[in-house]
């Protein structure tokens, strides 16, 4: 078991990002950052408003804008970065997106992994990738335990079944292709924290509702889920990829998610937020009769990560939702976010050690 986590790992090393422009992109990048690696990242532009944009974070890195699904444009800035670790976070992320719009989704998701596959593949510099999925990879049966990485891999709607071919495609390049390569794909349960303005996601939404005067709407108020905060994901991210680069046995597939606890429904959730963030927040229920499909119970089995490199959760989602406002209050007022996610990183990883 590897039961020690060391950032100072990542000085000078060759990293690249995939989707680095997006919410847990731009968070991994000021991780690294301050760690001193190198890091390149390929994404689209950012969207408008964007942590990428607001957190100073595109002037010490190259960031290349381009689309996941165009090969040859991936390759030429993959050539030219010569990276030793790859981070593939680009996706289409949303399950309501992926109802309205599912060939892009599978485009995304399905080929963007087979590209930065082929990209690895034709390589003589990657020694360890890791493809960020989502614990809605697994068939669904609404159970009351946690799913294990052993179970079947059959998402329902079209985001959650690209994720589960994503995974089969990794697998088969890691299979086939990438024999001196560390391969693992990481199943990562919901994820909050600051600077995040995704649609369709609850605590973005909260943040606007509150912020906009309105009352805060809930649209599955009864759905369990894994919350946890980006820095909890991150760290497991940043321990699998080093973890594999030094021992490749370690390489595999990996649930990401927080203790029981935590696993909370939607309305626990927005009643957290309002408790952390004061006068003027409030929710009612918004439950859609016609909604498109999700899962009503989802949780995760993460003995394999604990076991195999000693990690464990460190913030509980009340701290984690306190760390959400005090973010927020921050970006709002024209405070210095970059400062705010350095603190956050520092904090965790002062809480991480103990």
């Amino acid at each position: 078991m590897i039961n020690s986590f060391d950032l100072s790992f990542y000085k000078g090393k060759r990293v690249f990002i995939t989707g680095h422009t997006g919410f847990k992109g731009s968070w991994l990048c000021r991780f690294l950052l301050k760690a001193g690696a190198d890091v390149t990242g390929y994404a689209l532009a950012p969207a408008k408003p964007s942590l990428f944009d607001i957190s100073d974070i595109a002037g010490n890195m190259v960031s290349v804008t381009g689309d996941i699904r165009d090969l040859e444009s991936l390759k030429a800035a993959f050539e030219k970065a010569r990276p030793e670790m790859v981070f593939h976070l680009a996706a289409q992320p949303i399950v309501k997106e992926s109802y309205k719009n599912p060939a892009y989704t599978y485009e995304t998701n399905v080929m963007g992994t087979v590209n930065i596959l082929e990209c690895i593949r034709e390589s003589n510099s990657v020694r360890s990738f890791l493809n960020v999925t989502t614990d809605k990879v697994y068939l669904n049966r609404e159970w009351e335990w946690g799913y294990r990485e052993n179970e079947e891999l059959n998402g329902f709607d079209p985001y959650s079944n690209s994720k589960s071919c994503s995974e089969l495609v990794t697998g088969t390049y890691k299979n086939c292709y990438l024999n001196s390569v560390g391969v693992s794909t990481a199943r990562a349960g919901n994820v909050i924290g600051g600077g995040d303005f995704s649609a369709d996601r609850i605590v973005p939404d909260c943040i606007r509702a509150v912020t906009d005067g309105r009352k805060i709407a809930v649209r599955n108020p009864h759905s369990v889920r894994p919350y946890q905060h980006v820095l909890e994901a991150l760290t497991a991210y940043l321990i699998i990829v080093q973890g594999q680069y030094e021992r490749p046995e370690t390489a595999g597939c990996y649930n990401v998610g927080p203790d029981e606890g935590d696993c909370i429904t939607t309305a626990e959730l927005t009643e957290l937020f309002c408790k952390c963030w004061g006068e003027g927040a409030a929710w009612e229920n918004r439950s859609e009769s016609n909604a498109p499909k999700e899962a009503n119970f989802l949780k995760l089995d993460c003995s394999r990560l604990k076991s195999v490199f000693g990690w464990k959760p460190v913030w509980h989602v009340e701290k984690a939702m306190e760390e959400v406002c005090r973010f927020t209050k921050v970006q709002l007022s024209g405070g210095d976010v970059s400062k705010e996610m350095d603190r956050e990183i520092e904090e965790f990883l002062e809480d991480m050690s103990k």
